[in-house]
């Protein structure tokens, strides 16, 4: 079931304008929200239930997963052994996405006969988006097989958060899921299927939480600490919104000036638009089309990073 509306924002910590969005989609009841990517810190919201003048609801996610596994550890271990299974596979598919990845920058770094040229860079992006591909294939299988073992719409503890989480969701107008650990959140949100509990709810998300609500949650940092990063496919995220890459933090993770790494980026995920969420960004999905407002911008399949259109986008 689809929210009623999307909005998409950058990182609210600094300059947050959160609120100026929920003002304009006219909402004024109560806003449910969740904080579970920030795991054991998740009740520290003090900011932002102010920032929201004192209007929010916690859905307190990451602590109700932890007493539902206290209540029923077969699931908890289970989903232990799911979530070593899926590491094992991101690693192995790290190995072959570094052999792809260097072959595609090295192709379009390297001068030669344009008619050759154009022909083995357009390959070279296929095989990273095929690779791409069959890993998301796979960590789907992995989570579809865990589930139909689990059956964890019908296990009582689940099935009695579901129902506490619908009666609280009843009494609000609004979602908001802010940032953390996306892998976190995401298990969270998909434990209690939030995703089904949205429909007719204006959704605002940011940082982790924007990624774990798009097609796929993709993991970037061109320097990060321990050397040169690799972007990488995560998991399918919930897929409240379509045909869009959320890049939060885009201008200190990216090496936006490197035209070739744009390029590589944009060409890899298209036809989804690769948006940079920096602060004070803001975009809006109306279940039609999307609408950019500035300082947004976009990455584009020839290197260059452009202001956010008007109507950047549209569902077919």
């Amino acid at each position: 079931m689809k929210p009623k509306s999307v909005t998409i924002l950058g990182p609210q910590r600094l300059r947050p304008n959160l609120i100026e969005a929920v003002r304009a989609r006219g909402v004024t009841g109560r806003i449910a929200t969740v904080t579970a990517g920030w795991q054991e810190r998740e009740d520290e919201d003090r900011e932002l239930h102010e920032h929201l003048e004192g209007r929010t609801v916690n859905l307190r996610l990451y602590h109700r997963a932890e007493a539902l596994f206290a209540a029923d550890p077969e699931l908890r271990d289970v989903l232990r052994e799911r979530q070593t299974r899926l590491q094992e596979q991101q690693r192995l598919y790290r190995l072959r996405l570094g052999f792809a990845l260097q072959a595609a920058r090295e192709l379009l770094a390297v001068s030669g006969d344009p008619s050759l040229l154009e022909i083995q860079r357009a390959s070279a992006v296929q095989a990273v988006r095929a690779l791409d591909e069959q890993h998301l294939q796979q960590v789907v299988e992995i989570n579809a097989g865990y589930e139909e073992q689990l059956r964890i719409q019908d296990r009582p503890p689940v099935a009695a958060g579901r129902r506490e989480l619908a009666a609280l969701l009843s009494e609000t107008s609004a979602v908001a899921i802010a940032g953390g650990h996306v892998a976190v959140l995401l298990n969270r949100l998909r434990l209690f299927g939030l995703d089904s509990l949205l429909r007719g709810k204006d959704l605002f998300v940011w940082s982790a939480g924007a990624m774990a609500c798009s097609d796929r949650v993709v993991l970037f940092h061109d320097s990060p600490p321990q050397g040169a990063g690799d972007p990488e496919v995560l998991e399918a995220g919930l897929g409240l919104f379509p045909d869009l890459v959320p890049l939060p933090h885009a201008r200190h993770r990216l090496l936006l000036y490197d035209r070739d790494r744009v390029a590589l980026f944009a060409q890899r995920f298209a036809p989804a638009l690769c948006v940079a969420l920096d602060e004070e960004c803001r975009i809006e999905w109306d279940g039609r089309r999307w609408r950019g407002l500035p300082p947004t911008t976009h990455l584009t399949p020839e290197g260059s990073v452009e202001e956010f259109e008007a109507v950047a986008a549209e569902e077919e």
